[in-house]
């Protein structure tokens, strides 16, 4: 025996006008949650410091310092590259938890690798309270390692090398 026809208050009419998925109104870029919200465009337009990232923030202080030391001894710095991490690897760390974290390091040039400089992001901000401190802080650590890495003392790259407007009181 054949099964009763099904009864047309059974049957759901599906909506027509459903669009795929994958389908997007036009002029609606970006990406949306499921209810419609979330980031519609930029907080900050793309010159405002605002935009910038820390990250960024702190590889222009780390480039200030650089360009000005390129300016007082351009031809000791030819074959020196600078670069930024975000801490340190765990082969400088050592197993005393009272020796300090480095901020920065060297290594010398081997053979056609130059010699290198590289400023430690994280243990420099954790130091710093506010820009004006952090920028000072970038900037006497690429003094010292850049004054290790060439044997001199750090007056000597940067007369005011340690002195800040703060420490005139102290």
């Amino acid at each position: 025996m054949a099964a009763p026809p099904a009864s047309p208050a059974r049957i759901k009419p599906v909506p027509a006008a459903i669009p795929a998925p994958a389908a997007r109104t036009p002029g609606r870029g970006g990406r949306r949650d499921r209810r419609g919200r979330g980031m519609r465009g930029p907080l900050a337009p793309a010159g405002v410091p605002l935009s910038r990232s820390r990250a960024r923030l702190f590889d222009d202080l780390v480039l200030d310092t650089v360009e000005q030391l390129e300016q007082r001894c351009g031809d000791q710095l030819d074959r020196v590259q600078f670069a930024v991490e975000d801490v340190p690897p765990l082969t400088m760390l050592g197993r005393d938890p009272l020796e300090p974290v480095p901020l920065g390091g060297w290594s010398p040039r081997h053979g056609e690798t130059p010699a290198q400089v590289v400023v430690y992001r994280r243990p420099i901000e954790a130091r710093a309270n506010g820009v004006e401190e952090l920028a000072e802080l970038v900037h006497d650590v690429v003094i010292e390692e850049v004054a290790e890495l060439l044997g001199l003392d750090p007056q000597v790259l940067d007369p005011g090398y340690g002195w800040h407007e703060g420490d005139a009181n102290d």
